[in-house]
C-alpha cells in the first residue's frame, strides 16, 4: 500500500482520464448521478450519494448473451475499453465487490469488470438514511474494495492511497508526495468522527436478530406486503441485487447484436437472447413452466426479499449481509417499506 498527499484532485482526474474513458458522480440542479467526462475542467468531487449506484457499469440492465444465425449460436462477449469510476463511496464499493462474487463465473460481467479502475472516496458525514457502519461497509473504503482510495483532508488537500497492483500502475507518470504519518492518522480519526455522527440506528441490528431466529410470522410479512406495489424501484436500485431473467428477440440488421457477431463467418444474424434485470418481488418472477408459483402471494415474495438480504444463512458464501446499508431503498419506496421501516416493524410488531 502507497500513500500520497494530493494538492489538487484535477492532476488525477486529468492523469486518469488520459489513458481511460472517465466516468464521475457529479451534482447538477439537486440531482446525483453518474455521468461520463471526455476531458476536462472536471467538476468538484461531491460527497452526496447517486441515486444509481454503479451496479449497471458490469452488470447491464440489458444486453445480448449470444445470437443465432439459423445454423449457429454465437457468444456476444462485450470488449469495453479501459474505464476508471471516479469517486464510488464506500457503501457502492463493497456491493461491487459483493457482485463480484455472485458473478465470477460470467464471463459477461467480467470482460467489463477487468477493464475497469475504482477511485473510492471516504465518507465524512454520514447520508440521510445510511447505515453502512451497522453492515461492515463504511464509512472508510475497504482495501479490499478499490484500486485507489481518496480521504479529503484539510486545506483541499487529499490523501490517496494506492492499494491494488492495478492501482499502482494507474499512476505511474505522476509526480506523488509520500504522505506524512499525521496525513495517515488524520484519515482514521475523521472516519472515527464520522461512525460517532450516525443517528441511534440499534432497531436496525435487533430487527436483523429477530429475522434470523424467524421470528416475523407469515401475517407479518402479509401485512407488509400490502404496502408494496411491485414497482421494483428498491431491486432496480439495491447496488446488490442480481435477480435478472432472459428472453429471445428477433434481430434485423441494424441491430447492435449484428455487429457484434460480424467478425464471424456466418450468415446475418436472425435472433438473440437477451438478458435484462428482473425483480424478485414481480408476481411471475418464480413461476414455472407448469404454472405453479412458490411466491405466488406477495407476503412471500416479500419476506424472501429480506431473508436474502439479512438471512445468515449467506454468510458462508458471500462473507457479509446483502445490503451494504446505502439506505436507497427507504429513499425510493413509495409504500414506505425500505430498510428502516421493516426493521422498525420487525421489532415492534414481530
Amino acid at each position: 500500500m502507497q500513500q500520497y498527499v494530493l494538492e489538487s484532485l484535477q492532476v488525477l482526474q486529468v492523469h486518469l482520464s488520459r489513458a481511460r474513458q472517465f466516468y464521475q458522480v457529479v451534482e447538477s440542479e439537486g440531482e446525483v448521478f453518474w455521468q461520463p467526462i471526455p476531458q476536462g475542467p472536471f467538476p468538484a468531487l461531491t460527497s452526496q450519494q447517486p441515486l444509481s449506484s454503479a451496479k449497471g457499469f458490469f452488470f447491464a440492465e440489458q444486453e445480448s448473451l449470444y445470437v443465432f444465425d439459423g445454423q449457429f449460436f454465437r457468444e456476444t462477449i462485450p470488449a469495453p475499453e479501459p474505464f476508471v469510476l471516479f469517486g464510488v463511496q464506500s457503501c457502492d464499493l463493497m456491493a461491487i465487490h459483493y457482485q463480484d462474487i455472485f458473478f465470477e463465473q460470467d464471463p459477461y460481467y467480467q470482460a467489463r469488470r477487468q477493464q475497469a479502475i475504482l477511485v473510492g472516496v471516504d465518507c465524512v458525514h454520514p447520508c440521510a438514511q445510511g447505515f453502512c457502519h451497522l453492515v461492515n461497509a463504511g464509512p472508510g473504503v475497504r482495501d479490499t474494495t478499490a484500486d485507489l482510495i481518496l480521504h479529503p483532508l484539510e486545506h483541499g488537500q487529499w490523501l490517496l492511497i494506492a492499494v491494488t497492483d492495478a492501482g499502482k500502475a494507474s499512476l505511474q507518470g505522476l509526480t506523488l508526495t509520500p504522505a506524512a504519518d499525521h496525513d495517515k492518522h488524520s484519515r482514521w480519526d475523521n472516519l472515527s468522527h464520522c461512525e460517532q455522527q450516525f443517528e441511534d440506528q440499534s432497531y436496525i441490528l435487533e430487527g436483523i436478530e429477530k429475522l434470523n431466529r424467524d421470528q416475523p410470522s407469515d401475517e407479518f410479512w402479509q401485512q407488509v406486503a400490502i404496502q408494496c406495489i411491485a414497482c421494483s424501484g428498491c431491486t432496480t436500485l439495491c447496488p446488490t441485487c442480481s435477480c435478472y431473467s432472459t428472453q429471445q428477440a428477433a434481430i434485423g440488421t441494424d441491430d447492435a447484436s449484428c455487429s457484434q457477431a460480424a467478425s464471424y463467418p456466418s450468415s446475418t444474424p436472425k435472433a438473440r437472447q437477451v438478458r435484462f434485470w428482473d425483480s424478485c418481488l414481480y408476481e411471475g418472477f418464480q413461476r414455472e413452466a407448469s404454472f405453479h408459483n412458490p411466491s405466488a402471494q406477495a407476503g412471500e415474495r416479500v419476506k424472501r426479499f429480506w431473508y436474502h438480504k439479512f438471512s445468515n444463512d449467506f454468510l458462508p458464501e458471500f462473507g457479509r449481509y446483502g445490503c451494504v446499508g446505502c439506505g436507497r431503498c427507504e429513499q425510493t419506496c413509495p409504500g414506505v417499506i425500505g430498510v428502516h421501516s421493516v426493521m422498525k416493524r420487525i421489532v415492534k410488531d414481530a
